[in-house]
Parts: structure tokens; sequence; C-alpha cells
């Protein structure tokens, strides 16, 4: 009995000892200063979706209230430059209640990133109805006339809309594998899922109307959307990462079905992107060390940065 006691005295113990190793090494590994040498090793990754967040804000509050960040949330901008052309759509009731939720959120994003890292400046936008159309005339390989104008109208609107949300969810995709703080992996995980629903949203909306003919262009809103996603694959230079709302029998879901609310791959998973390839598309230039398209001064960030020598 007494060597069953002295067994049990010494089990106990050796619990409690463990125990307290192990509360004392959660708070080793959850102390601020370990936080923060992770946050800063992911720092540069959360950061260049930035580009992309002021981008998005930009467009869906001038499209929806006709003004900006320098109105609602000045501080986000760090002073950088405000957006070339952007103005207020012409958009029918549920249209601009949609974009201007969508708006919202994005200062939310913004918000949301900086709190995490210091972040920079919102870069120089081009938002004008030339940038927009040159995009156009690009992806269908001849000059619309009149030229493609993002503002005129709610089909406009959604399709430049189309632009935009989807190029930031695969950038999210492909950095979330890469990020090594739980705290960054749950940032973007979480922002993924907003960008994910917004694209979701606009394909969903542009589906219903999937052949609708775009006037005055005899072009219908799934060929624009097609045209759009050919071109994104041909700028990013990575192969299949973007497919419109139409595609061929044997690449939709299951090989099933020729609708393609959302994209995804050969088993329905989204599409990942580097920061390369992103920067390629919204440069316009399928080089990611050339300037252009809505970035006429390149983006911010050291990602981008180092790309300018």
């Amino acid at each position: 009995m007494a060597i069953t006691k002295e067994r049990r005295s010494l089990l106990v113990s050796m619990v409690v000892v463990l125990f307290f190793f192990n509360v004392n090494h959660l708070q080793v590994m959850c102390r601020p200063d370990h936080a923060k040498n992770c946050v800063d090793q992911d720092r540069k990754l959360l950061e260049f979706p930035l580009n992309l967040e002021y981008l998005e804000a930009e467009f869906f509050l001038f499209g929806a209230l006709g003004f900006g960040l320098d109105k609602v949330a000045s501080n986000l901008t760090m002073g950088g430059p405000s957006p070339i052309g952007a103005q207020k759509a012409n958009l029918d009731r549920l249209t601009k209640d949609v974009i201007l939720q969508f708006a919202w959120q994005e200062v939310g994003h913004l918000r949301a990133i900086k709190k995490m890292v210091k972040g920079f400046a919102r870069p120089q936008l081009d938002l004008s109805k030339k940038a927009f159309a040159k995009v156009m005339d690009k992806a269908f390989g001849k000059k619309f006339v009149p030229p493609f104008n993002p503002y005129a109208n709610s089909y406009n609107y959604l399709i430049a809309s189309y632009l935009v949300p989807y190029v930031g969810l695969t950038g999210y995709v492909g950095a979330n594998p890469k990020l090594e703080c739980p705290a960054s992996r749950k940032l973007v995980a979480g922002l993924l899922g907003v960008e994910s629903g917004q694209d979701a949203v606009i394909r969903a909306m542009l589906y219903a109307q999937a052949s609708h003919i775009v006037h005055p262009y005899n072009v219908t809103v799934a060929a624009f959307t097609n045209k759009i996603s050919i071109l994104r694959n041909k700028l990013g230079k990575a192969g299949l990462k973007d497919e419109g709302l139409t595609v061929p029998k044997a690449m939709g879901a299951e090989g099933k079905v020729t609708g393609n609310v959302l994209a995804g791959d050969a088993t329905s998973l989204s599409f990942d992107r580097t920061p390369e390839e992103i920067l390629r598309i919204v440069y316009g230039s399928g080089n990611e060390k050339v300037p252009g398209g809505f970035y006429p001064k390149g983006a911010n960030g050291d990602i981008a940065k180092s790309y300018y020598h």
C-alpha cells in the first residue's frame, strides 16, 4: 500500500510539473514579441493585397456614392494621391445597393490589414473610362466604338466589376499557404471569404443576364466575361486560372455542366495566383516590371517595388 501511495504521489507531481511546463511554453509562444516576429515574416504578403483593396474601395465607393476614401476615411490613404477619373455610375437601385455594401466592406478590409501591419500609402490609381476601355479593347482585339464606359449603366459597371475582386481572391488563395503566423492566416482567410463572396455575387448577377446583349457592341454579357478571363490568363502567363460564365462541358463542374457561375479547377477548387501574376494582370502589360493599366506609376509595397529596378 505504501508503494502505491508513493507511485501516486510521483504521478501527481509529474502531472503538475508537465502542466506548468506547458502553460509556460504556451505563454512564451503567445508573447507579443513572438507574435511581432511572426507578423514581420508575413508582412510583405499581407501588405501586397492593399494594392487591390485600395482599387476596389475607390471603384466601389465612387461607383455608388460619387466620392471615395478621401471623404469617407482619409486616414487610410496615408497621403496617397487621389484616383484618376473615378466617378459615380448610373446604377439601378439593386446594383447600387450591392455595390455600396461592397464599398464599405472594402473600407473594412483596409482597416483590418492596416491593424495587422502598417501598410503603405494609396498608390496612384487610374479608374478612368479610358483605362477600362483599354482593357476591353485588348480583351476583344479591337477598338470599341464608342469606347467602353464602365460608369454608363449597371450592365457595364458589373462587367467592369468582374475585373476586380476575382484577381484579389486568387491572390489570397496563393498567399495563404506561404504565411507562417496563425493570426496572418486567419486574417487572409477572413478576407478571402468576403472577396470570394463579392465575386460570387457579381458573377451571379451577370449570369442571370448572361445572354443579354450589351449595346451598342452587340456582345453578350457572357462573351464579355469569357474574353476578360482569356485576357487575364494570357497576361498572367501561368496557364488556366480564370474562367468566364460559360465553359465547354468538359471544363464544367465534374464535366457535367456548361454553366460556370463560380470559377474553379478540375475539382472545383479556387485557382491561386502569385503577386507577380497579379501585377502582370493589373498593369495590363503582362510584365510585373512594367507598370501601367490601373496602376500608371506602379503598385506600392516591398513586393511590387522589388520589380522596379
